[in-house]
């Protein structure tokens, strides 16, 4: 008996250990991480206050983009510029939003053609234009990007870009959630792909780019296109950050159809 006891104990500290495993294992995630990884509960939690500050903000951009068309500021005879500093003192007015992280576009007409960085001249709002509009206001130190496009008139060729580029965000927005690695690069050649598909060009410099508390996370190195949507960005977009915790990324797409010189545009949270 005495030879066998040594054995019975053992059986009992691993039935113990099993049974512990099956406790731990049939928990939520959240409980298992409490139990099995502090850090990552801690991340957690800056990752769900992260989420909620930024819908926030993005909520409160989504409410100035409708106010612009409710009160309709979008009109022709008017300059891309004088939209401009509409919309802003609208921002400033009734939502308290001050800084924009990035420069203001309002584009219009021939001038939707143009990528994020070109400076075209400023344009009069035509009766028939299409129209592009890309603010990235912040609120309470949170970071927003929001881009839209407008049609004026009834020009179906133009309904019709606006309605695809539209679409083809949320395609490929379901796409990237179906990836368990992904780069860069290769969000950009899909997004090149998808365009193509749809019978245009895509016209930005990249197709998406990090979001956060101004100012958000960027690269150690200049140049560094780790955290952006971009050809020569070779590294995985599904990273977390320096401190472990999920980035948040925005989608843009931009569609042109340089034969009609028309193009469209939209942009938003994409996780």
């Amino acid at each position: 008996m005495k030879k066998l006891f040594p054995l019975f104990f053992l059986s009992g500290v691993l039935i113990t250990v099993q049974a512990q495993e099956k406790i731990v294992t049939g928990k939520t995630k959240s409980d298992k991480i409490l139990v099995n990884a502090e850090p990552k509960f801690e991340n957690s939690i800056m990752e769900k206050e992260t989420k909620e500050k930024l819908t926030l903000a993005d909520s409160k951009t989504r409410a100035l983009f409708q106010m612009v068309e409710d009160r309709g500021l979008i009109v022709a005879g008017k300059s891309e510029s004088e939209l401009s500093a509409e919309i802003v003192k609208l921002a400033k007015d009734e939502f308290g939003m001050v800084e924009h992280w990035h420069k203001k576009i309002v584009r219009a007409g021939v001038n939707t053609l143009e990528s994020y960085s070109k400076n075209p001249t400023d344009r009069i709002i035509q009766k028939d234009d299409i129209v592009i509009l890309d603010f990235g206001p912040n609120y309470q130190g949170w970071e927003t990007d929001f881009g839209r496009t407008y049609v004026m008139g009834n020009d179906p060729e133009k309904l019709k870009l606006k309605k695809d580029v539209e679409a083809a965000w949320y395609e490929a927005k379901e796409w990237y959630t179906k990836q368990k690695q992904l780069t860069g690069s290769e969000y950009w050649n899909y997004l090149i792909e998808l365009a193509k598909r749809y019978g245009y060009e895509f016209g930005g410099e990249i197709g998406g780019h990090i979001i956060g508390h101004y100012p958000h996370e960027q690269p150690d190195l200049k140049g560094d296109l780790s955290l952006d949507v971009h050809p020569d960005n070779h590294t995985s977009i599904l990273l977390s950050d320096k401190n472990g915790n999920r980035r948040q990324w925005l989608l843009e797409i931009h569609f042109v159809d340089r034969n009609k010189r028309i193009g469209a545009f939209y942009e938003q949270l994409l996780n």
